[in-house]
């Protein structure tokens, strides 16, 4: 079966705006899960790509591995509970068990793929240069006894082995870890014998924590060993009768979508706690086991955890390679990319303050080739001046290390009045979120936790400054999140102004996001789910209009996912009318771009190279009056009618040249790290002409990422 794509007779109504080339049509969507396992499939190309360097191509091997942990845990988890007896196809031609079959396929050929490299590519590759995965028995004496003093001081004394036998159910299994199975027949003292008279084996499974280290060191010189294989070696110190080469790993993944009934909440606060305490004990969605472990006990491990056949893996090497980034952050910068070029824009090197700055114009940064640390230093510059009254921010995924909320912190220490919209929804952030929260809480901030049914996924801050006898507020909107770690891997952009209009928008948005003070619409900002959905559709609309007028008309956009099937049949309509619509689309795209009569003008691409490419930005040609937005939200319903997003529009003409002619031009000239989506949902390498190839997140480590036009920086 072609991947993303299937050929349907069920749905007779989408012939509408098919290319019927067979006896069949195509469905106009494709599946959006199956997209996002092509994404999977570009980040596992980057890992079997020879010309990385070694550890970057274990990197994306790790990568591919955290991917498909949340897509279970997340999108497969869902599927299987909505699996019933009734049979709907949905408008990308698949019913809920024929997804989850073809997911079943896909998944295991690409496993496939990934275990072949990491067995007959990587581990070779960094053997040869002195980084060595060891077995336990090809150490020498000398070695296997040090290994050994090391279990039996760090690991041997937080081990539980659990048995199963009649006072002894089949144990709660965490999902994640790392799980040793065995069979253990012991010999039983008379009295135990009596008492188990028809039992003479047992089952034992021993969990090994997370907090274990996964790769053990083996002397100093560059070799390891998995805790695993150690473990199984040493089994005998749990079970004099266990064999240690019949010991097998096995791993699973539990539901963790958690469904919060807001509505019906007192404190969403306390009703988030306690759903985070539920995760651990959802459903089980896929069991991995190692290729060694006899059918009998993959049949047992199948039956005793209420699941069927077709959510167990079988996994031809290492269980959870997400473990292996332990051994990407070894100190080996030559097997590593070189480090990021990162400048500052020369309107920050004069020493002057911020401030200053901002009330002449406005800046935009491009993060990671501008450091982050220039936001950080305006928030402090912020927190120190004694002009400064206010601080509003909205903060989704905060960091454990965050710098950000500590200086919060001191601003309200320091008299200032500080607003921090914290989003306790931010899945697998939840728990950091919340602890944040809490301290700055007790530090005297004023905290929000979100709206009542949506999730705060701006990316925005305001600033109130006393100046003279006048307020003037200075605001920050971005791309990405304020979490400094990831802004070194993310690219995303983020723009610094003190326009009057921007910042009392910004003030309504915060009244808003506070106090539920809904506008209509705003003067600058698009905001979800207020009017950002309709604002959309009606720039989309207003190209397709254009190109039926003769006027220039064209529309690009760089986003994370696409997804929104009212936005996706806009550009369709945009198509056939003429525009040229060019979408440069990291993840899950269901638009099908180049089908005959519905989207021939539309090209869809997506880059994924060294960074995380997270920036979203919306070009609309407009008659030759164009107009580029900036922001938080990609063309999915979940942004556009289930969180609050901001996009603001770019309005210096420098800003706007170099996004339109430099920024987005770079991806859609990228023919090194791009990929071109197909109309049948599959993704190609686009043609290298004349051997000249152009990466476009290295053109903009090369040139440092500063624009200079008219004195400005970029």
């Amino acid at each position: 079966m072609t991947p993303a794509i299937r050929q349907i007779h069920a749905v007779p109504h989408v012939a509408d705006h098919l290319n019927e080339s067979t006896d069949t049509v195509a469905a106009t969507l494709i599946n959006r899960d199956l997209s996002l396992l092509e994404f999977f499939r570009r980040v596992l190309d980057e890992a079997l790509d020879k010309k990385l360097p070694i550890l970057e191509r274990l990197k994306f091997l790790a990568i591919f591995s955290a991917n498909l942990d949340e897509f279970f845990m997340i999108r497969v988890s869902g599927l299987k509970e909505k699996t019933d007896h009734k049979v709907e196809v949905s408008p990308d031609g698949y019913t809920r068990p024929e997804l989850l079959a073809e997911i079943k396929a896909q998944v295991t050929e690409m496993i496939d793929t990934q275990m072949k490299c990491l067995l007959d590519d990587v581990i070779p590759s960094l053997a040869q240069n002195g980084i060595v995965l060891a077995e336990y028995n090809s150490l020498n004496e000398a070695d296997r006894n040090a290994a050994d003093e090391y279990f039996k001081s760090k690991i041997y004394p937080v081990l539980t082995p659990q048995a199963v036998d009649p006072t002894h159910p089949f144990p709660y299994i965490s999902g994640g870890n790392i799980n040793i199975a065995l069979i253990v027949r012991p010999e039983l003292n008379k009295r135990v014998a009596r008492a188990m008279t028809n039992v003479d084996e047992f089952f034992v499974r021993i969990k090994v924590p997370s907090f274990i280290p996964r790769f053990i060191p083996v002397g100093d010189d560059g070799r390891y060993l998995l805790v695993e294989d150690l473990v199984a070696a040493n089994v005998q110190m749990f079970a004099p009768e266990a064999d240690p080469a019949k010991c097998y790993q096995f791993r699973i993944t539990r539901d963790a979508d958690i469904e919060i009934r807001e509505a019906e909440a007192q404190d969403l606060l306390q009703e988030m706690e306690a759903n985070l305490r539920q995760r651990r004990f959802g459903d089980v969605a896929r069991l991995e086991v190692s290729s060694s472990m006899p059918a009998e006990m993959v049949d047992y491990l199948t039956t005793s955890l209420e699941i069927e056949d077709d959510d167990v893996y079988t996994i031809e090497g290492p269980l959870n390679i997400v473990d292996a980034f332990q051994i990407t952050d070894v100190n080996r910068p030559d097997l590593k990319d070189k480090p990021i070029t990162v400048s500052t824009p020369e309107v920050f090197t004069t020493g002057e303050s911020k401030f200053d700055v901002l009330r002449r114009q406005d800046v935009l940064l491009h993060h990671p080739y501008n450091p982050y640390s220039l936001i950080t230093d305006f928030i402090r510059e912020a927190v120190e001046d004694p002009d400064v009254l206010a601080i509003k921010m909205c903060l989704y995924r905060i960091g454990a290390n965050s710098p950000i909320a500590p200086l919060l912190i001191q601003a309200s220490e320091r008299g200032k009045q500080v607003t921090a919209l914290i989003e306790i929804k931010a899945r697998f952030d939840e728990e950091n979120n919340i602890e944040w929260g809490k301290k700055l809480e007790r530090a005297g901030v004023h905290v929000v936790y979100g709206l009542l049914g949506l999730k705060t996924h701006a990316k925005t801050t305001l600033i109130v400054r006393r100046e003279g006898d006048e307020l003037r507020r200075y605001v920050h909107l971005a791309t990405g999140n304020y979490n400094p770690a990831t802004s070194t891997v993310y690219t995303d952009l983020g723009l610094l102004t003190a326009d009057e209009q921007t910042g009392a928008d910004a003030t309504e948005l915060f009244n808003y996001l506070t106090v539920y003070s809904r506008r209509e619409q705003f003067k600058k900002l698009l905001v979800a789910p207020i009017d950002l959905r309709r604002r959309m559709i009606e720039l989309i609309g207003r190209e397709a209009e254009n190109a039926k007028r003769g006027l220039p008309a064209r529309i690009t956009a760089k986003l994370n996912r696409l997804a929104d099937t009212e936005i996706v049949n806009a550009l369709y309509d945009a198509s056939r009318a003429g525009v040229k619509i060019d979408l440069i689309v990291r993840g899950i795209c269901t638009l099908r771009p180049g089908v005959k009569g519905m989207s021939e003008s539309i090209r869809v691409r997506s880059i994924v190279g060294r960074l995380l490419e997270h920036s979203r930005v919306y070009y609309f040609e407009n008659g030759g009056k164009s107009e580029t937005y900036i922001g938080s939200s990609d063309w999915m319903p979940r942004n556009l009618d289930r969180r609050v997003e901001v996009l603001t529009p770019i309005e210096d003409e420098h800003m706007k040249w170099f996004l339109t002619n430099q920024y987005l031009e770079s991806y859609l000239r990228d023919n090194a790290k791009a990929s071109e989506l197909q109309s049948d949902g599959s993704y190609k390498r686009p043609e290298i002409k004349d051997g000249e190839t152009f990466d476009a997140q290295l053109s903009f480590q090369k040139s440092s990422n500063v624009v200079s036009i008219d004195n400005r920086a970029f």
